[in-house]
């Protein structure tokens, strides 16, 4: 009998959920909250006891029983800085996910949605690879301005996830490898991995690396200041063009890159064009960043997220830095399944359980 798992992934208005046996799923479901009843709700831990509900319920409904469970997993949110690993489930963690240490996200949810379902069956709860995850190498965080130090928030249980799969079907260990890995999703993160760290990677979140569907990425500073004291915006609307409408979005009025790679190369729109163009460019700008960060000894760039399952992106990041090493893709992100193997390293023994 292997370890039966429940694993939980809140979003904003849904909550993933699944069942494994090991790696494998036994059945999963995505549990959607329309936005009168998110709306009740002043903050996001008063969600809590109706997301737990509908969890148990329709667990109830699949005939699964909760008590044959060896563990509950969820999503890590916005604590504070980590090193990357799976986490126990402590008061303190509780506590920062309470208070939203880093801002209020969805995934604040997750440990405590696990810890709720877990304790009372008497079992382990954990959390994965957040997106706080902080490896920086110390000369990484220098951007130019006290002020205004680097910071790690990016897709880190992807990354780790892919990475780790990488190792694993080479036989190497993950941390024997140099490795740059590219997620493109609604957010763009480029990341070094080294040593078994992530020891350089752009803040996805806030305004770093390359734009995205989402988000600007990197923007010229000086023009940005400008046009936060042109009194035309409010701070709300610039932090909004930044994480939500900038990026595809912002040129293109979508945040689907099937829809810009029709525009641009089956209906003929020249400016679709461009910016598809402009993006895959930016992406390889930063793998090609990445690699001086490992001084040219990459062993493997991957490149994975929703967006890799577009053929054209790939070729044309393809073009511009396989010269600097061989190219792996898994496109998508089994975040589920990432949950789930965190765990398991655990409950396996192959690594120990964080303290946070």
């Amino acid at each position: 009998m292997g370890y039966k798992l429940l694993v939980i992934n809140p979003g904003s208005t849904s909550t993933k959920i699944g069942i494994f046996e090991d790696e494998t799923l036994l059945f999963d479901e995505t549990l959607r909250h329309p936005t009168e009843e998110i709306s009740k709700y002043n903050l996001i831990v008063d969600q809590m006891d109706f997301r737990k509900q509908l969890i148990l319920d329709f667990l109830k409904e699949k005939n699964f029983d909760i008590h044959e469970l060896s563990a509950v997993i969820g999503r890590g949110g916005l604590l504070k800085p980590i090193p990357g690993g799976t986490y126990k489930v402590s008061e303190a963690l509780l506590q920062d996910l309470r208070i939203g240490r880093q801002g209020q996200h969805a995934s604040n949810l997750g440990g405590l949605l696990a810890n709720e379902i877990a304790g009372p069956l008497g079992i382990p709860a954990y959390i994965v690879d957040p997106v706080v995850v902080d490896e920086l190498a110390p000369v990484a965080r220098y951007s130019g301005l006290p002020e205004l130090p680097r910071i790690s928030i990016f897709h880190a249980l992807n990354q780790k996830a892919v990475a780790k799969r990488y190792a694993r079907e080479q036989g190497v260990p993950y941390n024997s490898l140099n490795l740059v890995v590219a997620h493109m999703g609604g957010g763009v993160s480029v990341g070094a991995h080294s040593g078994g760290r992530v020891i350089d990677v752009n803040n996805t979140l806030d305004g770093d690396g390359p734009f995205s569907p989402e988000r600007t990425g990197s923007l010229p500073v000086g023009a940005l200041v400008k046009l936060c004291f042109s009194g035309k915006y409010t701070q709300a609307e610039i932090a909004k063009m930044i994480n939500g409408k900038g990026g595809l979005n912002a040129y293109l009025g979508t945040n689907d890159m099937r829809t810009v790679t029709k525009m641009a190369f089956e209906e003929g729109n020249e400016e679709a064009e461009n910016v598809f163009h402009a993006f895959t460019y930016q992406v390889s700008k930063d793998i090609g960043a990445m690699a001086a960060v490992l001084c040219g000894k990459v062993d493997q760039i991957i490149l994975t997220g929703g967006i890799a399952y577009g053929e054209r992106v790939i070729s044309e990041i393809r073009e511009r830095v396989s010269f600097i090493s061989d190219i792996t893709v898994y496109a998508g992100e089994d975040e589920l399944l990432a949950l789930a193997q965190g765990g398991l390293r655990v409950l396996n023994g192959e690594e120990q359980a964080l303290d946070y």
